[in-house]
């Protein structure tokens, strides 16, 4: 079940094998040299599945904080489809030049120029596709800002891509839900309270 990786060789060999359907990096990863060597392994290897989706999240964003358009020419060059996570700081740190008056638009851009999905977190979480679609997520819970958090909605994005679901889809469902779990538990939620929360959400959806 669980395989330590050490390296970026080791990873490429790891991604060769497997050919997992999605991939998440960032949280708690540590920001630095090997953090950019692991994306960059993952977005030069060839995705071995058609709609294999990775999401970039905390240190894996922060990482590219110098050189974004790095980061994007990588992107633009790798056959998986991509997710960005970013919190208010993060998307400062990668899109410190987008003016944009409304959160929607900056997304839009952010999303045209990375040529990722980008999730840009918030009260009013924002979703939209390098192909100019956008969605504003109108159930947003006070609740879910708490340490983790994040980290678990990069992980039911990347749970609901890896199932087949398509990748922006993936994203705006998975904000979705993500909400409803963090309004249904209320106050005194910590991270590791959400993922109890998901299966009575998705039998009611399903």
């Amino acid at each position: 079940m669980l395989a330590e990786i050490e390296d970026a060789a080791a990873l490429t060999a790891f991604l060769t094998e497997r050919s997992p359907a999605a991939v998440v990096i960032g949280p708690a990863f540590g920001v630095g040299v090997k953090c950019r060597a692991f994306v960059e392994a993952i977005l030069s290897s060839a995705p071995g599945k058609k709609h294999a989706t990775l999401v970039l999240d905390a240190d894996a964003i922060t990482a590219f904080e110098d050189e974004p358009e790095g980061l994007f020419s990588l992107v633009a060059g790798s056959g998986w489809k991509v997710v960005l996570t970013p919190h208010e700081g993060e998307f400062r740190r990668l899109f410190a030049d987008i003016k944009e008056e409304s959160k929607a638009g900056r997304t839009m851009e952010a999303a045209r120029r990375s040529g990722a999905i980008v999730v840009y977190k918030g009260p009013d979480t924002t979703i939209a596709g390098p192909d100019g679609r956008v969605a504003v997520n109108g159930n947003g819970s006070p609740f879910l800002a708490t340490a983790g958090s994040g980290d678990v909605l990069a992980g039911m994005i990347a749970g609901l891509a890896g199932q087949g679901m398509p990748t922006y889809e993936a994203a705006c469902a998975a904000v979705w839900i993500h909400a409803e779990a963090g309004a249904r538990f209320g106050p005194g939620l910590i991270a590791d309270d959400l993922p109890d929360m998901l299966p009575a959400i998705l039998r009611e959806l399903l």
